[in-house]
């Protein structure tokens, strides 16, 4: 496009915007300011209409939503307006709404904002339509919605403005509609098997539960630096310690991490405990958990992601850490017994590893290289090395191994699961290796809860608990290529100091 070109339609742009405006001022001097309008009563959506059309015909409705088109034919035009659940025609005549209404009805903007009152019929077409006695503008679009067919297709603005998104997209509406019935539908699980939803802190002294870098900031009242939260594991272990068995959280967790398509600094998580359990507990309250959500919300268990069916209705397979390295690499770590040999096979096999990295750190860089990506099926990844589990009790008859797994899917982890350590000394053992860590550079490294470990002494039961990623499990859900596209208001990078 040339220079000429853009700063023409540029011009041609402004002066759109200005018409809008001078249209509002003229409203406004008549007295018939939309935005002085404080309510409007609804009857009907769009689509309860259409789907009720024999009990509807003949019959009064009120809609309202956003005008997408507008077709004037003299005395007598057709409109279509968007509301939450979809679009209806609506035909405006001269003769029904009167000669002033109509003519203030004929300087509306595609934008604009209506409710229409009138009979329900079918054209001569066939098509549903509202034929209406009283037209009401209830709110000025001042903007220029983007062309229908070639849209909204810069995906940075689509981010940016997703209100503009989902007027234009009406697969992203239903991708978040969506989203908000799949953690309903997780809700009405967890309460169905007697867990209790509580909330934790997201300001902490001390962020801890998992390996992150945290954000920091500074709490004015008490002077002090605080953290913002990056798990929600610690706090809901207390509740355990406090006698409430079950319990589960969904709540924003944030870190200080890179942005890719399955990365956002802050995210959704959700983390239950359950006492008296442990991770083979864990695995199968996922597996009915996963297959309650997509029945609920898909009708099916089996969901298809960009061309890949994945199967819910079949038991997940489970399969331990050193059998998967094993299976996919082809190196078998009970043959491997001391750090030195780790560090040879990782050298021979081209696996990059830190002077600070022990036996399990290397077991855990094999699984990442090799393994990760061909676990596409439901999958538990169970039994990591200690080394890379803090948090996480120990298997009695391998004490270098922890009652841990990782369920994947498509190549993704998407959730983390431990039989809960609930020994405060070994615990503070734990801690203090994991100081010595961020000691030698690890900024990821957990630092020592002395609270929490008050609390271990208190005395917590055995306990399975677990973390799950709802982003991960809605993008599968949805057939969402990147997280971006299931977070109504993505992190950006701001424009010109401010979000634009």
């Amino acid at each position: 496009m040339g220079e000429t070109q853009s700063r023409q339609q540029e011009q041609d742009l402004g002066q759109l915007l200005k018409v809008r405006r001078e249209k509002l001022a003229a409203l406004q001097e008549k007295g018939k300011d939309p935005f002085q309008i404080m309510k409007y009563d609804v009857t009907h959506h769009s689509t309860d209409v259409k789907e009720q059309f024999t009990e509807m015909e003949g019959k009064q409705v009120s809609v309202a939503g956003r005008i997408m088109s507008k077709r004037i034919m003299g005395k007598a035009s057709f409109c279509n307006i968007q509301d939450l659940k979809g679009n209806i025609q609506c035909y405006v005549a001269r003769d029904s709404i009167g000669e002033e209404s109509y003519g203030e009805f004929k300087k509306y903007d595609v934008g604009d904002i209506v409710g229409i009152e009138g009979e329900v019929f079918k054209t001569k077409t066939g098509e549903i339509s509202v034929h209406a006695a009283k037209v009401t503008l209830l709110s000025k679009s001042l903007q220029i919605l983007p062309e229908k067919y070639h849209g909204l297709v810069n995906t940075d603005l689509r981010y940016r403005q997703r209100y503009t998104d989902l007027i234009m997209n009406e697969e992203v509406k239903d991708t978040f509609i969506k989203r908000s019935r799949i953690i309903s539908a997780i809700r009405r699980f967890l309460d169905s098997q007697g867990f209790m939803e509580v909330e934790t802190p997201m300001l902490v002294s001390n962020a801890g539960g998992a390996a992150a870098r945290p954000f920091e900031t500074h709490f004015n009242a008490l002077d002090e630096d605080l953290k913002l939260r990056i798990s929600l594991e610690l706090y809901l272990k207390r509740l355990i310690v406090g006698g409430l068995e079950r319990v589960y959280e969904i709540g924003r967790v944030f870190r200080n991490e890179g942005l890719d398509t399955r990365h956002n600094p802050e995210f959704t998580l959700m983390e239950l405990y359950q006492a008296y359990t442990d991770y083979h507990g864990m695995m199968d309250l996922t597996e009915k958990l996963y297959r309650f959500v997509a029945q609920e919300v898909l009708g099916t268990t089996t969901i298809t992601y960009r061309g890949t069916e994945m199967d819910l209705g079949k038991p997940f397979e489970r399969i331990t850490m050193v059998e998967a390295v094993k299976k996919y690499a082809g190196v078998d770590f009970e043959e491997i017994h001391t750090l030195e040999e780790a560090r040879a096979i990782a050298k021979e096999k081209g696996v990059a590893y830190e002077e600070r990295h022990q036996k399990g750190d290397i077991l855990n860089l094999f699984f990442e290289e090799f393994v990760e990506e061909h676990l596409i099926q439901p999958t538990f990844l169970m039994d990591h090395p200690v080394e890379t589990s803090p948090l996480t009790k120990r298997k009695p008859d391998n004490p270098d191994y922890v009652e841990r797994f990782e369920f994947f899917m498509n190549g993704w982890e998407m959730a983390n699961a431990y039989s809960e350590l609930n020994d405060p000394i070994d615990q503070r053992e734990r801690f203090k290796a994991q100081e010595e860590q961020f000691a030698k550079g690890d900024e990821e490294a957990n630092h020592t809860d002395e609270d929490f470990l008050n609390a271990l002494e208190i005395g917590m039961p055995p306990t399975g608990g677990i973390g799950y990623g709802i982003d991960r499990m809605v993008m599968l859900l949805t057939d969402s290529p990147a997280i971006r596209d299931v977070l109504l208001f993505p992190t950006m990078k701001t424009l010109g100091g401010k979000e634009q």
